[in-house]
């Protein structure tokens, strides 16, 4: 009875949600993007806030000129998670996120996790973002508004807090979540203009900062800061000045470096629209994994040449995280140039603001019509038709975390999040590639749970050696050319051993970097470790593989999941403690919701509900009204 128990429990936890037959008006956009497309379409949904956001704090106090490594290592993090996204996308037929496509492959728990992640980034987003637009017109004002707050409310905030609540960043979140309470529709007009102003804007910096810049600015030494320091005549700047670290071109060490690349994944956020244009594309084989590379190439330069300018403009330690470039050309002396420039930043951060405001409640909307939050959430409003009980939970949220959350903390909490879906897509390919064919279009739970039970009914009995000896030669030698259920149960057995093995190896490979231990046992360790993740690699490899067609791929298979898994699991060890716990708490919080709520009123549970997949503008990601 218990193991029957468990074995139902179990059952919940991997039940795939069943894909409605595709509707006329999706079938009839297919093949209509090409390579040039879906990379502008990838340019314009990455290439946003996050130069304004990251470039500064990390320069600074991270990684100073080295934040160009800091955006290669993400940016290969980036590339691998993207690749395995695209395979992802191409097992479902349909276009969607990576919620929707996780549910109908992965099952519930997976779904869950990774929607939940989602919606922490939708929400983190704006309230960095929001942020960000507040600390801009701040600065562009003489900092008026953080100096009255500051006055009034520091000596109140708990150090776990920000210095002080942004009154102004909380009323622009809440402002927009009303106007979309209201029935607000995105202007794709107004972001393609903002989008042009933005890289037109990036363009200039970058030529302009190469012009004016300075190599010695890469080889600062103490006495370069010390200089700096008596010569200022701002008093105002003097406190501001930020760490010298070791000075040179990587002033804080290997350590600064991978610290910023885990907050610099946050600039990469947005590349997996283009996975989802799997039915639009032409030749999506091609297409779609090519314009993924060209995009985070377009963007990695873009970032790079825009954190080279800024770091050989002016030295690392004078950069204002806040007023990134208006005080950069400030400094160097162009001061007519600092109001354009504050006028393209804020353009910026509004389109981006926008975007992830119009994108926020889409998934909460879908995972509350799938059961796995309050259904409350789903509800439409009949006069503006629009999820009102969404757009204002997810409003509020972002606007508290937006008044209360230091910028840096909420772009920490935004990477790790992230980090963590892309582990677990790539996680999800890697399993997928190794199962037997599924019939998305029926749920086949009611299969696979008589052929468990079947086995549960068998008497127990202790198996004889010839036995194990057999079991242990199909590991190398499987038994069959295609995927059969014992195959895909052995991959995914194999699968979770060796995230568990990556996650100990990034772990000891973290604290080696932090010099925390070292020595002869710590290196036999990680060799012992490489050996069992090559064994169990070997495994996997050894097993059938699905022949179904896919239109993407993943290349260098099995090792590049793996080695995504390990970039994404090592980068997010990169992060303080103070990020683990407010993403732990976040985590809690999402473990509640599920196990006392989702669990018991998801698809399956309640047979006469109907499965929303089968709504075409969810499918989209549009919420009606939007």
């Amino acid at each position: 009875m218990l193991c029957q128990g468990v074995h139902r429990f179990g059952q919940k936890l991997i039940r795939r949600r069943p894909l409605e037959p595709r509707e006329e008006s999706e079938s009839g956009r297919a093949h209509c993007l090409n390579t040039i497309d879906l990379t502008a379409l990838g340019v314009s949904g990455t290439l946003g806030a996050g130069v304004y956001i990251v470039v500064g704090e990390v320069a600074v106090y991270e990684a100073g000129p080295a934040i160009i490594i800091c955006f290669l290592l993400a940016g290969l993090s980036t590339l691998l998670s993207g690749l395995c996204y695209a395979e992802l996308v191409a097992w479902v037929p349909r276009s969607g996120s990576a919620y929707l496509y996780s549910y109908v492959t992965m099952g519930q728990l997976c779904a869950f996790i990774i929607g939940w992640n989602l919606i922490l980034s939708f929400v983190v987003g704006t309230a960095s973002e929001a942020r960000a637009w507040s600390l801009a017109f701040d600065s562009l004002i003489g900092n008026h508004i953080s100096q009255a707050f500051q006055g009034t409310f520091s000596p109140y905030m708990p150090h776990f807090l920000a210095w002080y609540p942004d009154f102004f960043a909380l009323g622009l979140v809440l402002l927009l979540t009303g106007l979309l309470v209201l029935g607000l529709h995105e202007s794709v007009m107004l972001n393609k203009v903002f989008a042009g102003l933005n890289i037109s804007g990036l363009i200039f910096i970058i030529i302009s900062g190469f012009i004016m810049g300075d190599l010695h600015n890469w080889k600062l030494t103490e006495q370069d800061y010390t200089l700096n320091t008596s010569e200022s005549t701002d008093t105002s700047r003097l406190g501001d000045l930020g760490p010298l670290g070791a000075g040179g071109f990587i002033p804080f060490g290997i350590e600064g470096i991978l610290q910023g690349a885990a907050t610099c994944i946050y600039a990469f956020v947005g590349f997996d629209v283009i996975a989802t244009t799997g039915v639009e594309a032409r030749n999506p084989q091609c297409s779609i994994p090519m314009s993924i590379m060209i995009t985070i190439l377009i963007c990695f330069l873009m970032y790079v040449g825009v954190s080279a300018a800024l770091t050989l403009l002016v030295p690392y330690y004078e950069i204002h995280p806040e007023s990134l470039l208006p005080q950069a050309f400030l400094d160097a002396g162009w001061r007519h140039l600092r109001y354009v420039l504050a006028a393209i930043t804020m353009c910026a951060l509004s389109s981006s603001l926008l975007g992830t405001m119009f994108s926020m409640p889409r998934v909460i909307y879908t995972m509350a019509e799938d059961g796995l939050l309050f259904r409350r959430l789903a509800q439409i409003h009949a006069r503006t038709r629009t999820a009102i009980w969404t757009i204002l939970a997810s409003g509020s949220l972002a606007a508290v975390m937006a008044l209360l959350f230091e910028l840096t903390d909420l772009v920490d909490l935004m990477s790790i999040g992230t980090l963590l879906a892309y582990s677990l897509v790539a996680f999800s390919v890697l399993v997928l590639r190794y199962q037997p064919e599924q019939n998305l279009s029926q749920n086949e739970t009611a299969e696979e749970e008589i052929d468990i039970f079947e086995l549960e009914a068998r008497p127990l009995q202790s198996v004889p050696e010839a036995e194990n000896s057999r079991i242990l030669k199909t590991l190398w030698f499987p038994s069959s050319t295609i995927p059969t259920q014992k195959s895909g149960r052995i991959v995914y057995g194999c699968a979770f051993l060796l995230v568990l093995l990556l996650t100990i190896l990034s772990l000891i490979l973290a604290l080696l970097t932090s010099q925390v231990f070292s020595g002869l046992p710590v290196y036999t360790t990680v060799a012992v470790l490489l050996l069992l993740i090559t064994g169990v690699t070997a495994i996997i490899w050894r097993q059938p593989q699905n022949p179904s067609p896919l239109h993407c791929k993943v290349l260098c298979w099995p090792v590049l999941p793996l080695v995504s898994i390990l970039v994404n699991v090592y980068l997010m060890m990169q992060m303080n403690t103070r990020t683990w716990v407010q993403f732990g708490l976040w985590m809690g919080i999402g473990s509640v919701i599920y196990f006392g709520y989702g669990i018991r009123h998801s698809l399956g549970e309640n047979n006469d509900q109907q499965p929303p997949a089968s709504n075409p503008q969810m499918l989209d990601g549009n919420i009606p009204g939007d």
